[in-house]
């Protein structure tokens, strides 16, 4: 997945520091490939292996190389690398580009942009920035929390009691993540889970509208982002040879090519939905920290078969 150069400067102008100094018209240029380079071997003629679908990084070294070269010479070294059609050029520590750079920037059509990071710590931040940027990402009905470190996601049908069984967790101390829409975006193996900008922090509870929650419950009842660990689906009470009893077998379900372990828990009358998603969470926390409680009494109900069989 690719990204634009507009869709670059619009998401993270203040986090890269970045400003335009030539190009705005030749910003639906794509950015192919998510790290940067750095064209120090390029400005000596040696364009083997030169990463030309890279956004190209013009630091100190550079600078002062091409410094040290004449005019013509400058210019020289300069259009061999334009001639290549880069996808932009950034010059770092916010030096003004010199004259050669703006020349060629215009006459190439490749936009020049400036940045007041120094060069190693714009390199390290513009690669996660385009990472995130280029991440597969998703939008799911249901409600994030954070419960004791643990991302959990509430789905089920409407009307279930999602909303409300949040509402009772964030009293609890708590964080809501999102509410009724959750969006996704995978990182480094994981899922992390957000709200959209125009819902983050508000819930909409039924019987009394929408809610902010923070002003409510204080700062620490929200979180900006979550990891999704866990997902877990209310549904309606049918019968109880339709329910997991043991929780020896694992469901898994994916969302967004992870596969994230899922849970069905029945919703019906007297039952505090809030407790029980708070006891499987936690259950799960400990899971985790290699203590599976079903397992162990399962295993001791095996032995304490075979002592009887062996007597």
């Amino acid at each position: 997945m690719s990204i634009t150069l507009k869709e670059l400067l619009s998401s993270s102008t203040e986090r890269l520091s970045l400003e335009l100094v030539w190009g705005e018209e030749r910003l639906d240029r794509t950015i192919e490939e998510n790290a940067l380079n750095r064209p120090g071997l390029a400005l000596t003629g040696f364009f083997q292996y030169f990463a030309q679908r890279r956004l190209q990084v013009f630091g100190l070294a550079e600078f002062t190389y091409l410094k040290s070269l004449n005019s013509e010479e400058r210019e020289l070294r300069l259009r061999g690398i334009f001639e290549k059609n880069v996808p932009a050029v950034v010059v770092s520590r916010n030096r003004n580009p010199l004259p050669e750079l703006r020349v060629l920037a215009e006459e190439y059509g490749t936009p020049l942009l400036r940045t007041a990071m120094i060069t190693s710590h714009f390199i390290n931040e513009c690669t996660l920035v385009i990472e995130e940027l280029t991440a597969p990402r998703d939008r799911v009905q249901g409600t994030m929390l954070e419960i004791m470190g643990i991302g959990v996601l509430l789905q089920g049908q409407a009307g279930i009691g999602k909303s409300e069984t949040a509402l009772s967790l964030i009293g609890r101390g708590y964080s809501l993540v999102a509410d009724d829409v959750t969006e996704m975006v995978r990182t480094g193996g994981r899922v992390m889970a957000f709200a959209h900008e125009m819902t983050r922090y508000h819930m909409e509870i039924r019987g009394v509208g929408i809610v902010h929650v923070p002003s409510l419950f204080g700062v620490s009842a929200i979180r900006r982002d979550a990891m999704l660990d866990m997902v877990i689906n209310l549904h309606p009470y049918v019968n109880d040879a339709d329910e997991d009893r043991t929780g020896l077998q694992q469901t898994e379900i994916e969302i967004l090519g992870v596969k994230i372990p899922y849970f069905a828990l029945p919703v019906s009358s007297g039952r505090d939905m809030a407790n029980i998603v708070e006891a499987a969470a936690l259950n799960y926390k400990l899971k985790l920290l290699g203590h599976d409680a079903a397992k162990e009494l399962d295993d001791k109900l095996i032995a304490n078969f075979l002592r009887k069989a062996v007597k």
